[in-house]
């Protein structure tokens, strides 16, 4: 009897160094993966700023010659050339170019904070303060971007959940990303609706302590997910949105911070056309 619990210890040893040991390879193969992310994205940032700064100087003088075109035609009186046409496609270019590099820029910020390792000191952190904190700075956030955005935000924060040591840096991006998502979802469902519509744009966000750990359930009554989109919806570059509107790393770096950085779960609970509830769970530190 004494023997066959010995080994069924020494099997469960056994099995938790195996799945130890496989953990630290793939910590280390992402490590390797986002060192050489980083490195690519920092040598494309340089000339990409080069391309944003000299389209952006080079439309303020296409509208200068334009101005300075239409003054020599006003004073001589003479009928409008087709170099006012020209300047005005070159400027049209000019702004796609603009607009194309700004969202360049955008994605290879995104894979700067994607590939980032170590992002600050493991710490015993309030779970209902951090996420109270950064609800409400998405919802400001998306306030200061689009002054016309309304949604009515609702928390429902477990006071039994206290706290748990993690990374906060790490929680908050995450949270962030995930309010960021609901707000547009709602938004955008909203403007499909028309703003008369009686649908009104709602975000929950709630706490609530579990068996094994502390779940964060964030609940929106927008656009909802397809099932296609959803098979994808954490993959890199993978985004819905509009062009200039997205980059596709928000949910995918979401996803390896719940899940590989924090060891957690993400589910996604939705609805298409009705709402979208993600599902954050967090194990207690071991």
């Amino acid at each position: 009897m004494q023997n066959a619990e010995a080994y069924r210890k020494l099997s469960s040893a056994v099995s938790d160094l195996k799945a130890a040991q496989e953990q630290l390879v793939q910590q280390e193969k992402l490590a390797s993966l986002g060192q050489l992310t980083a490195g690519i994205a920092h040598e494309i940032k340089n000339p990409l700023n080069f391309v944003n700064n000299f389209a952006s100087v080079s439309l303020e003088l296409i509208e200068e010659a334009k101005e300075e075109v239409d003054r020599i035609s006003s004073t001589f009186n003479i009928q409008p050339s087709t170099l006012g046409e020209s300047l005005a496609d070159i400027g049209m270019n000019l702004k796609k170019i603009h607009e194309h590099g700004t969202r360049a820029d955008k994605i290879v910020k995104g894979m700067l904070m994607h590939s980032r390792t170590k992002s600050g000191d493991i710490q015993k952190t309030s779970i209902n303060g951090l996420v109270d904190e950064y609800v409400n700075l998405a919802y400001h956030g998306m306030r200061a971007t689009d002054p016309s955005f309304s949604v009515e935000i609702k928390t429902d924060l477990d006071p039994t959940v206290g706290e748990l040591n993690l990374v906060p840096q790490d929680l908050s991006r995450a949270i962030l990303n995930i309010v960021n998502n609901a707000c547009y979802a709602v938004n955008e469902r909203k403007r499909a609706k028309g703003y008369a519509d009686d649908m009104k744009p709602t975000v929950i966000v709630k706490t609530k302590l579990k068996k094994d750990g502390v779940q964060i359930s964030i609940h929106d009554n927008g656009t909802g997910i397809p099932d296609h989109v959803r098979k994808k919806i954490f993959e890199p570059f993978y985004t819905t949105k509009p062009t200039g509107e997205g980059t596709g790393l928000g949910l995918s770096m979401t996803y390896d911070i719940i899940v590989h950085t924090l060891g957690g779960k993400l589910d996604i609970v939705t609805e298409e056309g009705k709402f979208t509830e993600f599902l954050i769970h967090l194990p207690f530190s071991k």
